[in-house]
């Protein structure tokens, strides 16, 4: 047994106490990122727009970058959970050492690739003479830092895992404090430190993150989740590493579909015939207000991925659903509140992010549909946790790919290009394909058998249970 890993006490059902006690400390999390987002681009836009624009390009594709650490992420939350809700802390220590090790070695092929490759990348980019040599320099920055920066983000999803979720607030802290020092001293020489413009921005980025995994590596050193025990034998990963990949694969495609559709849906954006270019900008700055709305809803999304892991760990799926419904009526209740609230303010929200006239009532136009869509947008994103917290990441593929490319992006051209003629096509579009998206992710949650995909114990032939022991389907 190992005493580190404490495995959680399951209620019968899940207590509003315990959804929020997981909800919060991940909300603040979620603003965290949020802040550290905010204040590199108003940095990078005091230095110049160039450096603005640059920064751009590459925080794209910087999420390229990442989607296998995402994925492994996603991968290690359902595989870990399970294994505490199962009672084998042994089986969780060991999926924490596959993880970090699966991560830093995918951080390090990709870093390696990524320098390889560095120019052909700038080029399908189409970056412009005049800002090539600063997005040239954002880009090899970045790819020195992906391999700590998928310790950071996997060790985080192993601490959400077995519900030590200030552990990764604290860390968030850390890097949004470390960020905005260096970014405004760095990059814009404040406190005597040295004016180093956007070369500042992009280490201040680097340290910022290093400092948060450097954190949360001490963090499970002290917990005694990082000892020579969690690296398994190779006979026991070629057992686990099949459930993990199951998990990750599909999740990770789709990110990729996702975001492939959101750069589909620029493009229709850009190409309207009429007002094309302020649409573009009133839905960047829509987009702007949209993800701070958000916030709570990426707790939310978390919280049920951690509980839903637990009760399916424990062979109670049907607590397990029980509990995501309940975390549902929390979430949209809330969300909607925060959606009425925002609509009352939606005019000068938009003038502040937006103040040219023009941008301004595409943003409102923009804000209007995703807030009337913000009860389905959450159903979605919480039906999405709860599958991935089983494993049936396969399902949200099915959802948000359908979703994105067989509704939203043709809609959204016949609308915008052919029926509406204007940008009100591309927002309807966005609404349909909402719900139609949390339509089928509720009818697949409440229909479909999605915890066969969690692991199941089984016992080895003195019939006792053991941990090192796994079947993955």
């Amino acid at each position: 047994m190992v005493k580190s890993v404490r495995t959680p006490v399951l209620p019968r059902t899940a207590a509003w106490r315990d959804i929020w006690s997981l909800a919060w400390p991940q909300t603040l999390l979620m603003f965290c990122n949020f802040l550290i987002g905010f204040v590199d681009v108003w940095v990078a836009g005091r230095i110049g727009s160039d450096v603005q624009a640059s920064m751009g390009m590459i925080n794209q594709l910087l999420f390229f970058f990442l989607v296998v650490a995402t994925a492994v992420a996603n991968g290690s939350v359902a595989a870990i959970s399970q294994s505490m809700g199962a009672g084998l802390p042994r089986r969780a220590l060991r999926y924490t050492g596959l993880v970090l090790e699966a991560g830093l070695v995918m951080g390090l092929a990709i870093f390696a690739l990524g320098m390889f490759i560095d120019d052909g990348l700038l080029a399908l980019l189409q970056v412009p003479d005049g800002l090539r040599p600063i997005t040239s320099y954002f880009l090899d920055v970045y790819l020195l830092l992906l391999p700590v920066y998928y310790l950071f983000l996997i060790t985080h999803a192993v601490f959400r895992a077995q519900r030590m979720v200030f552990v990764p607030l604290f860390s968030g802290i850390i890097t949004a404090l470390v960020n905005t020092v260096a970014d405004l001293g760095l990059g814009l020489g404040m406190w005597g430190l040295p004016n180093l413009g956007y070369q500042g921005v992009a280490w201040a980025t680097f340290f910022s993150v290093s400092c948060g995994t450097l954190f949360n590596l001490f963090v499970l050193w002290r917990r005694g989740l990082l000892r020579r025990e969690s690296f398994a034998p190779w006979c026991w990963i070629r057992q686990a590493w099949p459930y993990l990949f199951r998990v990750a694969w599909p999740g990770g495609l789709m990110q990729v579909v996702w975001q492939s559709a959101y750069l589909a849906l620029f493009a229709v954006t850009g190409s309207l015939p009429h007002e094309n270019v302020a649409a573009l900008a009133g839905m960047s700055a829509g987009m702007r207000v949209e993800a701070g709305l958000f916030l709570p809803g990426f707790a939310f999304n978390m919280t049920a991925s951690i509980l839903v892991g637990e009760y399916l760990g424990a062979g109670r799926p049907d607590m397990a659903k029980r509990a995501t419904y309940r975390i549902l009526g929390v979430g949209v209740a809330v969300l909607t509140l925060v959606a009425v609230g925002v609509w009352l303010v939606m005019e000068p929200l938009a003038a502040f992010v937006a103040p040219d006239p023009a941008v301004q009532a595409q943003a409102m136009g923009y804000l209007r549909w995703n807030l009337l869509a913000i009860p389905f947008t959450l159903t979605s994103m919480i039906l999405a946790g709860a599958l991935a917290g089983a494993g049936a990441t396969i399902y949200n593929l099915l959802a948000f790919g359908c979703a994105a490319w067989l509704v939203r992006v043709p809609t959204a051209y016949i609308l915008g290009h052919h029926v509406l003629g204007d940008s009100t096509g591309v927002w309807i579009s966005m609404f349909v394909s909402q719900v139609f998206q949390s339509s089928l992710a509720l009818g697949i949650f409440h229909f479909r058998d999605w915890s066969k995909f969690a692991m199941r114990r089984r016992k080895t032939l003195t019939g006792a249970t053991n941990g090192t022991q796994l079947r993955t389907h």
